[in-house]
């Protein structure tokens, strides 16, 4: 195993850290508390999962970019009794302004890929929007580590079709066999793998499946045992 292909949010740069940050200080600045009824913590825990779903449904070409964008807010907004459209947008355009400037890495990152820059050819393949993301690895000085980096936006593919995987294959000039997808959304980076012909690092708990290309771990350190 030769190249190594890293998801972003959450495997190399912290999404958690950083977007909650970024979201605490939203719901302050715009005394969200008062207008919504609503402590963060409760407003956080529903917008995550709404999150989540909507990223889902993106990553199957259901949603659009800037759909996903306000009504991660807009839903949100609506489950905590306030119908505001615009406000959604407008607080959807100040997330994305400034969350991407966020520096938390994941523990043990820029340690780890030093090392494995060494041994091996580093590669990233993200779902996500081509102006954050660069962002993202440009303000966290991630960029110099990866030969190659593949923003779905930039191709018109997300993970978990194969199209994305088979373009990280011609990039990097190798094959399936030699490749080795660590993230830590099981379905676009390790079904998607697997299904690629790739081996693959679960970047979580306990795989949810049991398969023999697929590994395990909880923090990033411990890639070092398997590789």
């Amino acid at each position: 195993m030769t190249h190594l292909f890293f998801d972003l949010d959450n495997t190399l740069w912290d999404f958690d850290t950083n977007s909650r940050t970024v979201l605490q200080n939203l719901f302050n600045a715009n005394n969200f508390e008062k207008r919504l009824g609503v402590g963060f913590a409760e407003f956080h825990e529903y917008y995550y999962k709404k999150n989540d779903e909507l990223w889902h449904l993106y990553y199957f070409n259901k949603i659009k970019k800037e759909e996903l964008r306000y009504k991660r807010f807009y839903d949100t907004f609506l489950n905590f009794g306030l119908n505001d459209l615009r406000l959604s947008r407008s607080i959807a355009e100040d997330y994305v302004k400034i969350s991407p400037y966020s520096k938390h890495l994941m523990p043990g990152c820029i340690e780890l890929l030093d090392e494995l820059s060494v041994k091996y050819h580093l590669h990233i393949i993200t779902n996500g929007f081509a102006e954050v993301q660069n962002i993202k690895i440009d303000n966290c000085g991630l960029r110099n580590y990866f030969k190659h980096i593949i923003i779905s936006e930039e191709h018109g593919m997300t993970k978990p079709h194969v199209d994305i995987f088979r373009l990280g294959e011609r990039l990097a000039n190798t094959t399936s066999d030699k490749c080795i997808m660590i993230g830590d959304n099981w379905v676009s980076d390790i079904e998607g793998a697997i299904g690629a012909g790739w081996k693959a690092v679960y970047f979580g708990q306990t795989p949810k499946a049991e398969h023999p290309d697929i590994s395990s771990v909880n923090s990033l350190p411990e890639l070092r045992k398997i590789l």
